[in-house]
């Protein structure tokens, strides 16, 4: 099986890459999704959050406050490295289970999208790694769109390896400036070049 990690930075276009490669029959888990899922009421993971980070970023339901959260963590790196320390191993044991899956299913290939892929040195575990990528002016206006204040851009921006350098590592490049069609035929040629598209 050929085993794909999809990286990249923030509001660089991750998201389309993987519903283009999902329409395209490629299986694929997102470790965002996965990010959001182990920290559902009940689970250990939000459990352990509250007793780290406090009741202010829980909500009178007993859901994360991601927002709050997310301002914790974002400004302080000591804080940031405390969320991942609870969150990034149980990730990274539910991607590769599904890997696991996928090779016991004698599946060709499969995508696994992972922003901090470089950052949490997994890049061993893929066969080829993809980079999405767009210049730092569209990435910014992207984040403003999000209702981000220019400071929080700045600080998601800097809890990452900068783009060149995730570019650099990465054996493919996908730039996303362009349109959805423009998007999708970068892929279709790295797919091709893979053999994992025909035609």
């Amino acid at each position: 099986m050929k085993l794909i990690g999809l990286t990249g930075g923030v509001g660089m276009g991750k998201s389309t890459s993987a519903s283009l490669l999902r329409d395209r029959g490629l299986p694929l888990i997102d470790t965002d999704e996965i990010a959001r899922q182990i920290v559902e009421p009940g689970q250990p993971a939000l459990a352990e959050i509250r007793a780290t980070f406090g009741d202010t970023v829980i909500d009178a339901s007993g859901r994360l406050k991601r927002d709050a959260l997310a301002r914790i963590v974002f400004a302080s790196e000591s804080r940031r490295k405390d969320l991942e320390g609870i969150t990034h191993p149980r990730i990274r044991e539910r991607w590769e289970r599904q890997v696991a899956t996928w090779r016991a299913e004698g599946r060709g290939a499969g995508v696994v999208v992972i922003p901090l892929l470089y950052e949490t040195r997994c890049e061993a575990s893929f066969d080829h790694v993809v980079c999405i990528a767009c210049s730092p002016h569209s990435q910014h206006q992207r984040l403003l769109r999000r209702g981000w204040s220019a400071e929080e851009c700045t600080r998601r921006r800097e809890a990452q390896w900068p783009i060149d350098r995730k570019m650099a590592a990465a054996q493919f490049v996908i730039w996303t400036e362009g349109d959805l069609h423009v998007h999708g035929a970068q892929w279709d040629r790295v797919l091709r070049h893979l053999g994992l598209l025909i035609g």
